[in-house]
């Protein structure tokens, strides 16, 4: 059920944002031929009166098709109903609708949570957590037997203080080990155990056990009480995940050879949202805002087969006063689109390889 929750978030920011598209399209009188969530062979469909709806196998986005290369026998290439007959704005409408539907909906979401379940606040607790192994099986922590969600509380017989301290602490430990064995005294489901851990050298002669650390602690829920406090709050988480993402993305574009390996794919994304519902289900709708917000962000780049690049295109257009080549942008959007879905199964795979049920069947 968890897992299922968790593909449900994900399939429903999706819709919200192929959404945007077709209800800024279909408003302003636009013809939309195709509505679909998902890529490659069809598994559902339904054809209305012009729009076709469908589910596809390839669970990397949607998309909304118009009719402007494929005309109908009941059009002409000079239908106003046609995107690419309509003022620059029209389009730039429709193209830009998908992010501002994920980020009302995120705000929505937010919102939602505020009033309901509240926002939650962390309370830091002694000990380092660790939510994931981020190495194979061949890491020195996998190999030790720690697991994620394990908190350590000690190091070498030395208490872990809570936050960033216990974190800089642990971090020291493994760094100054130079290889040599870390005693580690763990609490899994209120039991405490001992592990003997041996760091491992990497290429740059860097001592690492092959785990992510992240402060310990429990959240307390804060819900609003009354409209302007609901308002407030909203307002102040919205930005405050928004900047976050910002800086995200940032640090990815300025550090993409550290940062790649941090990605995550739909198959790691589900994987968190499963935790979340598994742990605290009223913590989806943050989750689910949190994506969606990303979802937006991501969208916006100025990247082939985004809406961001999308929207490039039309700033071209409206700087040289006509559209580039027709063959051109559909050359640039069919790359894009093959390289971003390849990327989406290279993190598929590696992210399917690194789940705990999938090495443990491994091994």
């Amino acid at each position: 059920m968890p897992v299922l929750a968790a593909i449900a978030v994900v399939g429903i920011l999706i819709v919200v944002h192929e959404l945007g598209h077709f209800l800024a399209a279909r408003l302003q009188g636009i013809i939309v031929t195709r509505f679909a969530i998902g890529f490659g062979p069809v598994l559902w469909r339904y054809q209305g009166r012009v729009t076709e709806y469908s589910l596809r196998a390839i669970p990397l986005g949607g998309y909304v098709a118009f009719p402007d290369d494929e005309l109908e026998e009941d059009l002409n290439s000079s239908d106003p109903g046609l995107l690419k007959n309509r003022p620059i704005l029209d389009r730039a409408i429709v193209m830009v609708a998908g992010v501002l539907a994920n980020l009302i909906f995120a705000y929505l979401l937010l919102m939602t949570q505020l009033g309901t379940v509240g926002i939650p606040e962390f309370q830091p607790q002694p000990g380092v957590q660790i939510p994931q192994l981020v190495s194979t099986m061949s890491s020195a922590a996998g190999e030790a037997g720690l697991q994620a969600m394990d908190v350590v509380i000690q190091v070498n017989g030395q208490p872990l203080p809570p936050g960033s301290v216990g974190i800089d602490r642990m971090q020291e430990a493994i760094l100054s080990s130079q290889g040599s064995r870390l005693e580690l005294l763990v609490l899994r489901d209120q039991e405490q155990l001992e592990f003997s851990v041996a760091p491992q050298i990497d290429e740059d002669g860097i001592p690492r056990i092959g785990v992510q650390l992240a402060p310990n602690g429990q959240f307390i829920f804060h819900k609003a009480t009354h409209l302007t406090q609901l308002i407030n709050q909203s307002n102040q988480e919205f930005e405050r995940i928004s900047r976050l993402t910002v800086l995200g993305f940032a640090h990815l574009i300025s550090n993409f050879q550290e940062a790649a390996s941090q990605l995550s794919g739909p198959v790691a994304i589900v994987a968190m949202g499963a935790d979340i519902a598994k742990s605290n289900a009223g913590n989806l709708l943050q989750f689910a805002a949190l994506i969606s917000i990303n979802l937006a962000f991501i969208n916006i780049l100025p990247l082939p087969a985004l809406d961001g690049g999308q929207l490039l295109f039309l700033a071209f257009e409206g700087i040289r006063g006509k559209p580039l080549p027709v063959q051109f942008q559909q050359g640039v959007m069919q790359t894009g689109l093959f390289l971003i879905m390849g990327l989406g199964v290279l993190l598929i795979v590696r992210d399917t390889a690194n789940l705990s049920w999938v090495q443990q069947l491994m091994q």
